[in-house]
């Protein structure tokens, strides 16, 4: 088939990659989100995919305005019979979903219902769920509830981070996406509705979102803390300082209890009273910094003992 691929992040890759390699499929174009600002000078920078679709020679679109009748025409022209879709980044509505024959098809990381949104392999670590996966589905104008081609699953480990655990996704996803396009195009896949029941959003994590409330239990702090790393990243203030957090542990070693924010600093260990017992900090970064071995940093930041993490 005819492929316009659309995508934007690194984790979109592996499924792009295996579309351009594979001999019963063309990716004609890729549709990926404008250049933005990276770095300290905030200098625009085109997207993963837009770069890995350069590098092969695919013509790149980047609209402003993907559901404008202007670009819904400039699609059109390149005669796509499908559209594959991996973390795009924008929504699609009618005039842009009815272009190609075979429609959009998406690969969402996770086993919808479940985790319809932005964010679902944060939302899944953070609820503490022992299985994930990706689904492959035809995107209709509603969030992520069209019918489903199919589905992998994955078992989440106790210590993957989300960036972990996308990374596997990202990788048996994209064979789940060519299978499901494979199908498609020989007539022998129907997608079939998702059941009614089960469903649970999980919207985009704000920074703000990321701060640990020290008040929870241990492993609520221990699970939202992998589950926003690398992104948006955790994050807490001890005094004027806004440090970040790597990933956290829970240890049979840690002082009896600690009031919650409540720092410890002991020969071999940094410890961070929560709602339940204390937690050991791993690797933090503090302003202007690099990533750092908790207790270094503790020993140089010659922490007094009114020292609390907020």
């Amino acid at each position: 088939m005819r492929l316009v691929f659309a995508g934007t992040p690194e984790p979109a890759l592996p499924a792009l990659r295996r579309l351009i390699e594979s001999p019963r499929h063309e990716v004609v174009a890729v549709l990926t989100r404008p250049d933005a600002a990276a770095g300290r000078r905030a200098k625009p920078e085109a997207s993963p995919v837009a770069r890995e679709a350069i590098d092969h020679g695919i013509p790149v679109l980047r609209p402003q305005r993907p559901n404008s009748p202007e670009f819904v025409a400039e699609l059109s022209e390149f005669a796509p019979e499908c559209c594959p879709v991996v973390a795009y980044g924008a929504l699609l509505r009618d005039g842009l979903l009815a272009v190609p024959a075979h429609g959009w098809v998406n690969l969402h990381f996770s086993l919808l219902p479940a985790w319809r949104g932005a964010a679902p392999v944060q939302a899944a670590i953070a609820a503490g769920d022992a299985i994930t996966g990706a689904t492959t589905f035809q995107i209709e104008p509603s969030l992520d509830s069209g019918p489903v081609y199919g589905v992998v699953t994955e078992t989440i480990r106790p210590t993957d981070t989300s960036g972990d655990l996308l990374a596997r996704l990202a990788i048996s996803g994209a064979a789940l996406l060519s299978a499901t396009l494979d199908g498609i195009a020989d007539g022998t896949l129907t997608p079939q509705p998702q059941p009614s029941d089960g469903v649970s959003i999980a919207p985009k994590i704000t920074v703000e979102e990321a701060r640990v409330r020290w008040d929870l239990p241990a492993a609520v702090v221990e699970r939202r803390i992998r589950a926003v790393t690398p992104n948006p990243g955790a994050w807490t203030m001890i005094g004027d300082l806004r440090i970040k957090l790597g990933p956290v542990q829970i240890d049979t070693d840690a002082p009896e209890s600690l009031p919650p924010g409540v720092i410890h600093v002991d020969r071999k260990n940094v410890w961070v009273g929560t709602g339940s017992e204390p937690v050991r900090l791993g690797q933090l970064q503090p302003p202007g910094k690099k990533l750092m071995n908790a207790v270094d940093w503790a020993r140089g930041a010659r922490l007094d003992a009114a020292a609390r993490a907020s």
